[in-house]
This record gives structure tokens, C-alpha cells and sequence, in this order.
């Protein structure tokens, strides 16, 4: 599932092509892509149609259009876009033949590109909001601030971290204490912090959870620099280009293969119906009590 990175790629490669324009069209092919509008596609596409583009903004791994009746005017709703795992918002020129995989469409008073939403797996979708004071979607004040917010609070973050007695690892990927850190991500922050994914997140101490919270917002630096992280055809940007982090990953990934630190062949193990990967020697598993 794309995480903080790849959307922030997706978000601003949206900005750059739709912020100012104003949608003539937004067409949605089948119910899935615009289940969690309750109302269902039609209306959805009816609202969206003739709104201005105000701006592209994200929270973690969600996306939104913030969108005004009129351009100058300020904006009421938000177009949520989430990329489940595998959706994918590219810009086409309203020539080139529909992709396989096609949920989404919008069209625009200029003429202009077109943007289409393409979900092989049919996990991602629409969903639309009113905004609040702060323009955040209403629909999405449940989530978290990311390492990227100017407003995150790495202190009162790792307060809240120290007072969770669940894994570390599971505490990362809870997106209402962090959002934006995923399962990928979340493994390489605990390595670089030499940390293992199944230590109770208060047995660590709060300046230890601020320099893995320190690790994560670096490796997410470092990921976006290259693009984000693709293994396979599902994650590209908004013009159909896939990210190079893949290559740099230290963890995720590399059973088998050497720890970059000392050498051990790093492990594998079974998580949450994922995998978690984590060097035996560095990242030390915490002792069970018998």
C-alpha cells in the first residue's frame, strides 16, 4: 500500500496539474470507487462538477481536492482520494485510449488533461467532505498528524507512544497516534533505530521513541527524494513513473540478504497478515516471560 512518500509524490504531481481548474466532469465507473459516498457515484460526480481545484493537500496516506464553487472563493469540500493498494491518479491527454483497470475520470472546463483513477484491485476510491476551520476534511479529523506536518509534535507524540503497552511496531502503524508510517517504512525506522518491531512500546523511553520518530521522518525524506518505493507497476506517479527507493532499503524486503550495520542475514516473520523484516543481531527480540 503506498504510504506517506508515494502519496506526497502523487499530491504534488496532482498539484501541479489541477490546482486553479475548474472540473467540467467527474465520470465514475461502477459503485466500488465512491462506496464510502453514501449518497453513491451519481451524486458524488453531480456535486464535484463545476467546483474550482483549490488546492491538493494530504494527511498521512490520504489525499483530497479542496474544492470551491468558484474560483477566488474559499473551499467548503474536500474529494477524498485514498490509493488502497494499488490505485494509481494519472494525467492523460483526452486522445490516449482508457487504461485497463479505469474507475475514474475527470475532465476539465479547459480542455485541458484529463486526470484518471486506475485501481486494479479495487480497494481505493472517493469519498467526499465538508471541510473544517482548518480544511481538513471531516471525515478524516480521526487521523493523526504525519512526521511532515509543520504542526507535528514529536514530544506529545512520544508521550502518547510510552503510554501504549501493544508492540511498538503495531504502535507505529496506528494511524490515529501517527498516520503516514506503513508497513515498509515502520521496518526501516526500527532498524536504523535498532529497535525490534515486538518490543512494548513503554518499555522504551520517550527521548528513544523521539529518535525513532526522528528515523522515520528521515527515511520518508529519503524516500521522496527518490520517488517512493515501487516493487511492481502499482505505485507509479501521476505521469506513469515508478520510484527508486527500493534500491536503498535496508530491511524491507532483504531476507536472506546481509545487515548493511553487521553482517547477519536479515529475518523475515510473519505480522498482522504482512511481514516484518528485522536484523537478529541489531534489532535484539525482546525476551518473553515465561
Amino acid at each position: 500500500m503506498p504510504e506517506l512518500p508515494e502519496v506526497e509524490v502523487v499530491r504534488r504531481g496532482l498539484a501541479d496539474h489541477v490546482a486553479g481548474r475548474i472540473i467540467d466532469h467527474l465520470e465514475l465507473r461502477g459503485s466500488r470507487v465512491a462506496r464510502r459516498h453514501v449518497a453513491g457515484p451519481e451524486d458524488l460526480s453531480r456535486q464535484v462538477s463545476g467546483a474550482t481545484v483549490a488546492g491538493v493537500h494530504r494527511r498521512g496516506k490520504y489525499l483530497w481536492l479542496a474544492l470551491a464553487r468558484g474560483a477566488g472563493e474559499p473551499a467548503e469540500l474536500g474529494l477524498i482520494t485514498h490509493l488502497g493498494m494499488s490505485g494509481q491518479m494519472l494525467v492523460a491527454d483526452a486522445g490516449e485510449p482508457d487504461p485497463k483497470h479505469l474507475h475514474g475520470r475527470f475532465t476539465f472546463a479547459d480542455g485541458g488533461p484529463q486526470v484518471r483513477f486506475i485501481d486494479q484491485r479495487t480497494f481505493g476510491g472517493f469519498a467526499l467532505s465538508a471541510l473544517d476551520g482548518s480544511g481538513l476534511p471531516q471525515a478524516i479529523t480521526h487521523i493523526a498528524r504525519d512526521p511532515f506536518d509543520p504542526q507535528f509534535d514529536a514530544a506529545r507524540v512520544s508521550r502518547v507512544i510510552k503510554s501504549r503497552s501493544s508492540a511498538i511496531k503495531r504502535v507505529l502503524l496506528d494511524q490515529k497516534v501517527v498516520s503516514g508510517i506503513g508497513n515498509i517504512y515502520a521496518d526501516e525506522s526500527l532498524w536504523r533505530a535498532g529497535v525490534h518491531g515486538n518490543r512494548a512500546a513503554d518499555a522504551l523511553t520517550k527521548p528513544a521513541i523521539a529518535r525513532l520518530l526522528g528515523h522515520a521522518r528521515d527515511v520518508m525524506t529519503e524516500a521522496l527524494a527518490e520517488g517512493g518505493t515501487s516493487f511492481d507497476a502499482l505505485y507509479v506517479n501521476v505521469n506513469g513513473a515508478s520510484g527508486y527507493f527500493d534500491r536503498r532499503l535496508n530491511v524491507y524486503g532483504q531476507e536472506g540478504r546481509p545487515c548493511a550495520r553487521c553482517g547477519t542475514p536479515i529475518r523475515r516473520v510473519a505480522f498482522m497478515n504482512r511481514s516484518s523484516y528485522f536484523c537478529p543481531v541489531c534489532q535484539t527480540k525482546p525476551r518473553v516471560p515465561s
